[in-house]
């Protein structure tokens, strides 16, 4: 049933996204996600090599101060440190629960710790639409990270999945190094219809979308091949996960 009702929608009116914060401490920190192309306010005007930016890229921008260093502690088990220590804008307490350094046997390389920063970000959709978590290409960073971003997509139709910041530490000797407000990372979002307009709205979590969205929180702690799932869950899922602010 739910399945008829997508198939229906016209392609031509655009997809709605929402974002939303999930319950968070201190989630003020969170700045609002940012569209790309009107950030670089780039225009085909300007010139004739001159692109214009996809209108489905978001910027997220890194809510803290990150300086981290990689080290092995006395009994030769990976571990990290806040560089800054007390000069820290970040209380060691709460960059604990902010930062967390993946088990070893989840690296993807035995020599690359995998470093994660749970964000109370949320994207939903009520029609098809896929979210691809990438790297800031499209933004100059004078500090270059010494790894990379690991990207990931999904669809947020079925299943609004907490996003997170994971990184492959590929040289352990040189440390991470973000300030607050730098770009972080971009989301594009994909349609089954390519040329389908994409709008991005605030949007309100109703009890309803919370208890969703919490059923499928932690499955990765009981099965592997998440997208298995997915039928299970668009079977569950409210008719509608979007509420505008402004329609509250």
């Amino acid at each position: 049933m739910f399945g008829n009702l997508f198939k229906a929608k016209n392609k031509s009116i655009p997809a709605t996204v929402g974002w939303a914060l999930l319950d968070f401490p201190a989630t003020v920190i969170w700045s609002d996600p940012e569209p790309v192309g009107q950030l670089l306010n780039v225009s085909q005007e300007n010139s004739s090599k001159s692109t214009q930016p996809d209108g489905r890229l978001c910027l997220f921008r890194c809510p803290v101060d990150l300086h981290l260093r990689y080290f092995l502690d006395n009994n030769g088990n990976p571990n990290i440190q806040n560089v800054d220590g007390d000069k820290s804008s970040v209380r060691q307490q709460m960059l604990g629960q902010l930062v967390q350094l993946s088990a070893r046997n989840e690296w993807r390389h035995p020599d690359r710790p995998i470093v994660q920063v749970m964000t109370p970000y949320i994207c939903l959709a009520d029609s098809p639409v896929y979210i691809n978590q990438i790297p800031t290409y499209m933004h100059y960073n004078e500090e270059v990270l010494p790894g990379l971003l690991i990207d990931g997509r999904f669809p947020i139709d079925v299943w609004p999945r907490q996003m997170m910041w994971a990184f492959e530490w590929y040289d352990t000797k040189k440390e991470i190094n973000l300030k607050r407000g730098d770009p972080w990372f971009y989301v594009k979002f994909e349609t089954e219809d390519p040329s389908q307009v994409v709008q991005i709205v605030e949007c309100e979590l109703t009890p309803e979308v919370k208890k969703y969205i919490q059923s499928l929180h932690g499955v990765t702690n009981y099965v592997k091949q998440t997208f298995s799932l997915f039928a299970q869950a668009r079977k569950r899922r409210p008719e509608r996960l979007v509420f505008p602010k402004n329609e509250i």
